[in-house]
């Protein structure tokens, strides 16, 4: 084993002698930089053996000195911002702030750009450590671009290098793992061949004896054992069993590695005892992944997916054997995970998430304790990220079905103001995080002079942190970095004083609650556990109502509704959409309403919908049983729609300073540059001046002055807006949606940057303006949403396509109810104003455009 790796006292005898060295180099002695650099490089090799994180941590403050002292045009600062890039890549792997690879990336970059043409061996070590920092940033924030430069980059470095450098097995390994996790992303299968061509030819420049041969074998394992995997061909397996424990017998005890390699052996064997069932596998497999978190301590980057390892493998052994105490053992290793209170990493969420799907699945008494945990760490790994649509693949998977199961988990143990909470805090977290930066501060700028100037600071650093959303694709810039670093130190400051502990933090059901101040707010949750509503009340606990329908058969019904929604305009489709809407009233609406009349909530009251998963996609405000003398629900109550009850509140507190302020604008693109002429735009905008302009200042923006920078302009000079044009929603890049201009398209992430003063309310008379991605249906990426995201109070938006004429004559019956006599407008009419004008049409217009339009909000 010494001839592997440098011994213990080895590696402590050349820290101690280089610090001796370094004492030698007093400050503004000329080979300081020198001594500060060797020293740091045995630290790090010391923090590589024993993973000692004060090692790694002063190895990058005297690379971070080395570097001050070579400044620019300096000869050796390109090797100084390398050596900063590699520990702090190398403490990334321990610690997982994003912020650490941000840095290296950044590092590396500047790296880049020093080197003269023709000196490969030293461009080759920057690409490698850029490349590997890019690949780390992949599996955090699944930025597809930063893959493929990684791979590009890794290549680049591999072409570089010579066949006889020592160097060339690492340039091997780092391109095969960075192909490895494309394949696991995109399932290529010539990629796994290329992957384990290039572990095998790693391993020849590592020949017995040579040190990281046990790496080597690691990957090549890891990648046979995938191919195993999708083929199924038991010869893979063996091999990656023989190459796995030939790596653990090189890899030395308290080596940084040893516990990866622990992990994948035991995976190895688990994948064995599931062909043969040999329980010996499984037995072994245990043991090693004891072994691998023994060697994790609390707070250690593998800690928390190296119990869930154990904890997985004791509950299969459980189901084979029928042992309390392996799953007694499983579920006390998961309960730690609730006291975490370090940076949570993507390994932590994914922990959490493990321990609740097994306590559902073992009707385990810590279920709603790890729906609780993993929601908590969800928020916090989601608020890591940066806001950019960018990170919306990693929120979509993050958040998965894991709120409402958690809604279905609380309800099922009678703790229904626990199930409100944790459903608010699990949908629309993308939103819910944007939304940090539009806070309203009234309260804070009011409670003293000092927090008057932290709410002017909070609003200053969210407008550059909004403004910054999607403006590039590119690294984090230095300044983005430290805006968010201010914003993060700003908002600790907040919470320290008195009233504001819970600034922006997850609400509780005391302030959720607030919501239901103007009638009751509905929950409708769909989870695989089952399906509930619960009404929310201002001064009573919730009221819960169970449905009689399981979350498939609202999948099925909601496919069904889809599927006859395109075929809306032509023949035949009356029957099947009532018949749909007789399915809601049956299975769903009708037991709400029962529910509503017992707590006497009266006739023609408002009651708003807050419904999740499948059934964000059904026209629950349109059920009824649509026969004789029976009343459908638009003839008991009002509805109204809203995302989550947090935004209903965000609403209501949104109130203009200024109640004078009556500025209108109607903008109207009936030729955009993409999709068919409308040919009532023109109309619909004059029946909107004709009620409107006596009694506000109105303003009309048209054909080639309704332009994405004209739109925006006027937004930001309006409070009240009416868009009439094409809506082009996007389901697979739903923050690409958008309002049809004249030179293109006006897309959500544009509305996201906007930064309009005291909006109101939106009519957006357009197709699809509550059409979001079918994927992620709680994360409400939708058109009305964004406009609603964005300050307006109160929207009106369509639920799927809107006949032009139609919309006409919709839009003049709203606005003459909106206005009706008091001469000025408000916006939480609006409602009341759009089932007016529906029920004066039902007989001149068809079904399915007399429920079309839905509002939201106030």
């Amino acid at each position: 084993m010494g001839q592997l790796l440098s011994s213990a006292n080895d590696v402590d005898r050349d820290v101690e002698r280089y610090g001796i060295v370094l004492r030698q180099y007093p400050p503004g002695h000329s080979r300081r930089p020198v001594g500060l650099n060797n020293l740091a490089i045995k630290l790090q090799a010391r923090f590589q053996q024993r993973n000692v994180m004060s090692d790694i941590d002063e190895a990058i403050e005297l690379h971070r000195a080395a570097l001050l002292l070579r400044p620019l045009g300096h000869s050796h600062r390109s090797q100084s911002l390398i050596n900063l890039a590699d520990s702090i890549c190398t403490r990334f792997r321990q610690r997982v702030v994003l912020s650490d690879l941000d840095e290296a990336i950044e590092l590396c970059r500047a790296a880049l750009t020093l080197y003269p043409r023709g000196h490969y061996d030293r461009v080759m070590p920057c690409l490698n450590i850029l490349a590997l920092s890019l690949h780390a940033r992949f599996q955090h924030c699944a930025i597809l671009s930063d893959l493929d430069e990684a791979i590009e980059l890794s290549r680049a470095a591999l072409a570089l290098c010579p066949r006889d450098d020592p160097d060339r097995s690492m340039y091997l390994d780092n391109l095969g793992l960075s192909i490895h996790t494309r394949f696991q992303n995109c399932a290529i299968l010539s990629d796994l061949d290329e992957v384990i061509a290039l572990h095998r030819a790693a391993l020849f420049p590592r020949p017995r004896g040579r040190s990281r041969r046990f790496s080597s074998l690691n990957n090549l394992a890891n990648s046979i054992h995938t191919r195993f995997q999708h083929r199924g061909v038991t010869s893979d397996l063996d091999e990656a069993i023989e190459h796995q424990r030939a790596a653990i017998a090189l890899c030395p005890t308290g080596h940084s590695g040893r516990s990866e390699c622990l992990n994948n052996l035991a995976f190895c064997l688990r994948s064995r005892f599931q062909r043969h069932d040999v329980l010996s596998d499984l037995d072994e497999a245990i043991e090693l992944h004891r072994a691998a978190l023994a060697i994790c301590p609390p707070g250690h980057a593998n800690r928390s997916m190296s119990l869930a390892n154990l904890a997985e493998s004791l509950q299969r052994r459980f189901q084979q054997l029928d042992q309390s105490s392996d799953l007694d053992e499983a579920f006390k290793l998961y309960l730690p995970l609730s006291q975490v209170s370090h940076t949570v990493s993507r390994s932590d969420l994914g922990a959490a998430k493990s321990w609740a799907t097994s306590a559902e699945k073992m009707n385990h008494s810590s279920a709603l304790i790890a729906f609780k945990t993993t929601l908590r760490f969800l928020d916090q790994h989601v608020a890591a990220l940066p806001s950019s649509s960018h990170h919306f693949d990693v929120v979509r998977e993050a958040t998965s079905s894991h709120a409402t199961d958690a809604f279905s988990c609380s309800v099922r143990h009678g703790a229904l103001t626990t199930a409100v909470e944790l459903v608010e805090q699990g949908r629309a977290v993308f939103w819910t995080q944007l939304a940090r930066f539009r806070s309203p501060l009234v309260e804070l700028s009011l409670s003293s002079e000092t927090c008057a100037a932290l709410a002017e600071e909070f609003k200053q650093l969210s407008f550059g942190l909004r403004n910054a959303f999607d403006q590039s694709i590119e690294d984090p810039s230095p300044q983005l970095r430290q805006l968010t670093m201010q914003w993060d130190f700003l908002l600790s400051r907040i919470r320290m004083l008195p009233d504001f502990s819970r600034f922006l933090l997850p609400p509780l059901f005391s302030d959720i609650q607030k919501a239901a101040e103007e009638g009751p707010v509905i929950i409708v949750n769909a989870s695989q556990y089952g399906c509930d509503a619960l009404i929310i009340f201002c001064a009573q606990d919730p009221v819960h109502v169970p449905l009689d329908i399981i979350r498939t058969e609202v999948s099925e019904l909601s496919c069904e509704f889809q599927t006859l929604a395109e075929q809306f305009g032509s023949s035949g489709v009356q029957h099947k959409l009532v018949s749909i809407l007789r399915k809601l009233w049956d299975y769903i609406v009708d037991p709400v309403v029962q529910a509503l009349r017992v707590s006497k909530v009266h006739h023609r009251s408002r009651i708003r919908w807050c419904p999740t998963a499948e059934f964000t996609l059904l026209p629950l405000h349109a059920a009824g049983p649509y026969e004789k003398k029976k009343d459908n629900l638009s003839d008991i109550y009002i509805s109204s729609y809203t995302p989550t009850l947090a935004t209903l509140i965000r609403a209501r507190q949104q109130v203009s300073q200024d109640a004078s302020l009556q500025h209108f604008v109607a903008i109207g693109q009936a030729n955009p540059d993409r999709g068919k002429e409308l040919q009532y735009v023109a109309p619909e905008l004059a029946a909107v001046a004709q009620h409107l302009a006596p009694v506000v200042s109105f303003t009309s923006l048209a054909d080639s002055h309704a332009t994405v920078q004209g739109a925006l302009g006027a937004l930001g000079r309006n409070q009240w807006l009416h868009l009439a044009c094409h809506g082009m929603p996007n389901r697979q890049q739903p923050f690409e949606s958008s309002f049809a201009m004249r030179d293109g398209p006006l897309m959500i992430k544009d509305i996201i940057r906007s930064n309009w003063q005291n909006p109101e309310f939106a009519f957006l008379s357009a197709c699809h303006t509550t059409v979001g991605d079918e994927r992620s249906p709680d994360e409400s990426i939708r058109l009305a949403a964004a406009i609603q995201f964005s300050g307006f109070r109160s929207v009106i938006g369509s639920m799927w396509s809107v006949d032009d004429e139609v919309a006409r004559q919709v839009v003049s019956a709203f606005y003459s109810n909106l206005v009706g006599g008091s001469g000025r407008l408000d916006c939480t009419r609006a409602a009341v104003a759009l089932h007016k004008a529906v029920k004066s049409l039902r007989k001149k217009i068809p079904l399915e455009q007399q429920i079309v339009f839905v509002h939201i909000g106030v």
